[in-house]
């Protein structure tokens, strides 16, 4: 057998071996959802819980993770919790979950919608849902557990799994990092996590080189004017007027100012003045989000909206001891960068594993933020974080026909076909862990 022989024959024996390997990883994966996970992502979907109060949720994840053979540590930055599985030498390997609902009323007509009532942060009942899947992001974080934890023998190293709480609120990983998390349980080399995207087919992965998440900031704007009659307008100054010359004038920042290939956006989400019709009150309160992708651009439209706001002011004829003030909350959202050359490593392990057909493109619709930069960012911590898609063709060809809409991230119509999106999720996950934590 000549040598150019011998080298087809392994090559072709080795593409056997990683298809095997590959298919008895899905076969797994789906017989696990079936006979376990798809009860425990119902049981997730029908208990959520509000941001800073995942009791009952962490217990259940601590609960699942120690089964398998994790030592989980509890209450870390709130409802935080950390499980660790030492198996050899190696890297370090962390995952993250999510594990906070929405204040919202579900209203997808899924026959295990949520019917729960939480008292919220300022003690008023409301109805809770888990609207943006992190039921699905906990669940595959188990299932995640459960094939690592039987597959010890292929990789070798130290995997770290976090259960995430206050997401959607906020301070839940920055809370995390401010309990001293790589301190007391050790900084990983490498980072992942995953969201369940509505708007992509189900089954399918994107893997963004850049930035999948924007930064987000904060931003109130508090406008005084001068109290009058209604019927007297030249007596005051108007800070009704003068709040929507403020936001009109901040649109042209981001048409005007901006460079075409930065993104940005600025929005107005709240504008409150003024107590009744024939009132002209002496203040108005602007409520804005920044979102941005470097600190560059972040730092020109803080100083923009800023700039803007005094000048409208001064041309108001607002005193210079009246002038507005411009408040940027301390709290903010880093952007998510992924690391270029993980991602494409990652790229190459899920289409030889998963198939040349799983990757789609990514989503780049919107300027959502996630606070998973807080964990990799500031020390800084090679990372991917991917999105696994929900949604079947079915609702899109029915939606694209003129039928109900596919509901987006946190309105009640949210909903999310389980078996593709968790499944997928943990198959990426797993060979993500495998190829980074391969016995050498």
């Amino acid at each position: 057998m000549n040598k150019i022989t011998q080298a087809i024959l392994l090559a072709s024996s080795l593409s056997i071996t990683t298809a095997c390997l590959a298919s008895e990883l899905s076969d797994a994966v789906e017989k696990d959802y079936n006979n376990y996970l798809a009860p425990l992502w119902d049981h997730f979907h029908q208990h959520p819980e509000l941001s800073l109060m995942e009791t009952k949720t962490a217990k259940r994840l601590t609960k699942e993770l120690r089964a398998v053979g994790f030592e989980v540590s509890e209450n870390v930055g709130g409802t935080g919790i950390v499980a660790i599985m030492k198996n050899g030498e190696g890297p370090t390997v962390m995952v993250r979950a999510d594990m906070d609902g929405l204040p919202v009323k579900e209203q997808s007509g899924l026959a295990n919608a949520s019917k729960v009532i939480m008292q919220d942060w300022d003690g008023k009942e409301v109805s809770v849902m888990h609207a943006c899947g992190h039921d699905v992001h906990i669940t595959s974080l188990v299932g995640t557990a459960r094939q690592m934890a039987k597959m010890r023998k292929q990789w070798s190293g130290t995997l770290m799994l976090i259960g995430q709480p206050a997401e959607e609120r906020g301070p839940g990983a920055s809370a995390m990092m401010d309990d001293k998390l790589w301190q007391r349980f050790g900084k990983p080399d490498y980072a992942f996590a995953f969201h369940v995207d509505a708007d992509s087919l189900a089954g399918k992965i994107t893997v963004d080189e850049g930035s999948p998440y924007a930064g987000s900031d904060s931003v109130d704007i508090i406008i005084h004017g001068v109290g009058a009659h209604g019927a007297s307008p030249h007596q005051g100054k108007d800070p009704v007027v003068i709040g929507a010359q403020i936001v009109m004038n901040l649109q042209t920042v981001i048409s005007r100012e901006l460079a075409p290939r930065n993104a940005g956006v600025i929005t107005v989400g709240a504008f409150h003045a003024g107590t009744k019709h024939n009132i002209i009150s002496d203040e108005a309160h602007l409520q804005l989000t920044v979102r941005s992708l470097n600190p560059e651009v972040r730092e020109q439209l803080l100083s923009a909206i800023k700039r803007v706001a005094l000048g409208t002011a001064r041309t108001a004829g607002v005193a210079e001891d009246k002038l507005p003030e411009v408040i940027v909350s301390e709290f903010a959202y880093p952007p998510t960068f992924n690391d270029k050359d993980l991602a494409r490593r990652l790229k190459d392990v899920l289409t030889n594993k998963m198939g040349a057909d799983v990757l789609i493109e990514p989503n780049e619709k919107g300027m959502g933020a996630e606070d998973f930069g807080f964990f990799t960012t500031d020390p800084y911590i090679p990372s991917v974080y991917f999105n696994v898609g929900g949604t079947p063709q079915a609702d899109f060809d029915r939606a694209a026909a003129g039928g109900a809409p596919v509901g987006s991230h946190h309105s009640p119509q949210f909903k999310i076909s389980p078996e593709p999106a968790v499944t997928a999720g943990v198959e990426a996950t797993v060979y993500a862990l495998l190829d980074m934590m391969a016995k050498k």
